[in-house]
């Protein structure tokens, strides 16, 4: 055989080995819903995850919002196109974990060494019955953001107490009867987690967490709606468009054109780069009691995947709750850190010294409670938005509409089961 022949042969089998190795390496699909800087800090995490483990490509697909995903999925399952992992906010994995479709993740949790570095609420919250469904990558609580800029014009002081309802509700009048003629509103109408968050504030829940008793018909919970619908419907300090669309209250807060927001401590940072030095970020107020709800989502694996895909996934998801994953996630974005070793990094400390509020969601983990999971919560929380809507813009009384909602609620509870 010439030398040259052999070269060539040998050429050519390098040529297949590095083939069938490039071939071999595993894809794991993954659905998020992270787009704009958060998407570029989940990219950041991926590359560094990939260069890690050559043998594991992440394919990471952006579909939307929580609800998007959930309905996606729904629809993706029965078509069998659904992803390997899914990111799953916090309240409502337990549609898909009561009925067998996400993976059991405790055996690989309890044999990952990350479990006793994760705080001890970013370890309960992927678990129902006894068993781990979601390990956590982005936690957050509701905060009180405002413009300290707006509120000089309104001629506040940036100390102004904002802990109360009434006091939130004064501020807010101020503002929109000061700047209203400039088409600026006191305060954004609230969404769905911040909703929660003041109910939580009035000393109550819509579903309890412990015993799944569902509370949307209790006293303080209507106070709560009542109290939050008269921002739109009665006092006129907040915009009907953030009633329908939820974004447009917070895209109106970004433009500098509404005083006072609540909000994820996930939109910490474009609320900073929007909004600058004149960002304020306070904790939720306390109107009966101190309590916030832990939000957020975690990444599930879908049972359906095979074996060596759900063993890869797993590398991805443990990676990305690691102390760097987190850490830079952390600083990127300001959800919680999930993990107790993410502060001590050089990118943490920088982005606490250096990003006044920030810090805040952290000060109000000791009031931090997770919320209900059981099955009708995805039902109860779809719901929820007509409900709203309806209150916010008068065209159902508070009292007789949660009333309703509650009775709805516990039939769909009998139907579906938990």
């Amino acid at each position: 055989m010439s030398r040259k022949f052999k070269s060539t042969v040998a050429a050519a089998l390098a040529l297949f080995v590095s083939v069938g190795a490039a071939d071999a390496a595993t894809t794991v699909k993954f659905w998020h819903s992270f787009n704009k800087s958060s998407g570029q800090a989940l990219d950041k995490i991926i590359a560094n995850f990939e260069a890690a483990n050559p043998g594991i490509d992440v394919e990471a697909e952006f579909v939307g919002n929580y609800n998007d995903i959930i309905a996606k999925l729904q629809a993706a399952i029965p078509a069998r196109r659904a992803p390997d992992a899914v990111i799953l906010e916090v309240t409502r994995y337990g549609l898909f974990a009561n009925n067998n479709i996400l993976t059991d993740l405790t055996p690989y949790f309890d044999a990952d060494p990350l479990k006793a570095d994760l705080y001890d609420y970013a370890q309960e919250v992927g678990v129902i019955n006894g068993k781990n469904y979601i390990v956590p990558f982005n936690s957050s609580t509701p905060v009180l953001y405002f413009n300290k800029d707006i509120f000089q014009r309104a001629g506040l002081s940036a100390d102004t107490p904002l802990k109360t309802f009434d006091e939130i509700l004064s501020v807010a009048k101020t503002i929109s009867d000061k700047l209203g003629t400039d088409g600026v509103s006191g305060i954004a109408a609230p969404g769905q987690f911040a909703r929660w968050g003041l109910v939580m504030a009035n000393d109550s829940e819509l579903v309890d967490p412990k015993t799944g008793e569902i509370l949307l018909d209790k006293p303080n919970t209507i106070e709560a709606y009542q109290w939050m619908a008269s921002l739109v419907h009665e006092n006129k300090v907040a915009s009907p468009d953030g009633v329908t669309e939820e974004d447009n209250g917070r895209d109106a807060f970004l433009a500098k054109k509404v005083g006072i927001m609540f909000n994820s401590t996930g939109n910490y940072g474009e609320a900073k780069k929007a909004i600058g030095d004149n960002l304020v970020v306070r904790p939720m107020p306390c109107n009966k009691t101190c309590s916030v709800p832990i939000g957020g989502a975690g990444i599930g694996i879908m049972a359906t995947s095979p074996k060596e895909v759900q063993d890869a996934a797993y590398k991805f998801v443990s990676y990305a709750a690691s102390p760097e994953a987190n850490a830079v996630w952390f600083a990127a974005t300001g959800y919680l850190p999930i993990n107790k070793k993410s502060a001590a990094l050089p990118v943490a400390k920088e982005a606490l010294a250096t990003q006044p509020g920030i810090d805040v969601a952290i000060e109000s983990l000791p009031n931090a409670h997770g919320r209900a999971r059981t099955t009708v919560v995805t039902w109860m929380r779809t719901t929820e938005y007509k409900m709203w809507q309806a209150m916010a813009l008068g065209q159902r009384k508070v009292e007789e509409t949660m009333k309703d909602f509650a009775e709805q609620t516990r039939a769909e509870e009998k139907r579906v089961g938990n």
